[in-house]
């Protein structure tokens, strides 16, 4: 008798391990955190596209102001940086890659991004 209940103690301890860990932790992590990933991904976003403008304008002419606006460019990435390390903590609480894809989706709707010209920015140049 006292085997069953240690071993009915035990199943249930387990599946409430399993459903907090798969499921209700990255559920929290989501709730906390996806206000603060919405805003750092639209500021990398922002300042990749500085960047990359301030970049092209010191290869079309190396002017001191333009290579000034080139260091205070790289400067603001890391906004990027900060986005970066959130989003690996969100992926270690357990959310999945395509739930950070989401509220990205999420926040692209709320900022009315152009998708256009968010999908350019990001596009590889050759």
């Amino acid at each position: 008798m006292r085997l069953s209940i240690a071993l009915n103690f035990i199943l249930v301890a387990a599946l409430i391990f399993v459903l907090g860990k798969d499921i209700v932790v990255p559920r929290i992590a989501a709730e906390i955190w996806a206000d603060d990933y919405k805003q750092l991904m639209y500021s990398c976003d922002h300042v990749m596209r500085e960047h990359y403008i301030a970049k092209r304008a010191v290869e079309l002419e190396a002017s001191p102001g333009n290579i000034d606006n080139l260091s205070s460019a790289e400067v603001g990435l890391l906004q990027c940086h900060d986005y970066d390390k959130l989003r690996k903590r969100m992926l270690v609480w357990g959310l999945e890659p395509e739930e950070l894809s989401l509220i990205g989706l999420e926040a692209l709707e709320e900022k009315s991004y152009e998708l256009r010209r968010f999908v350019e920015i990001h596009e590889f140049r050759y």
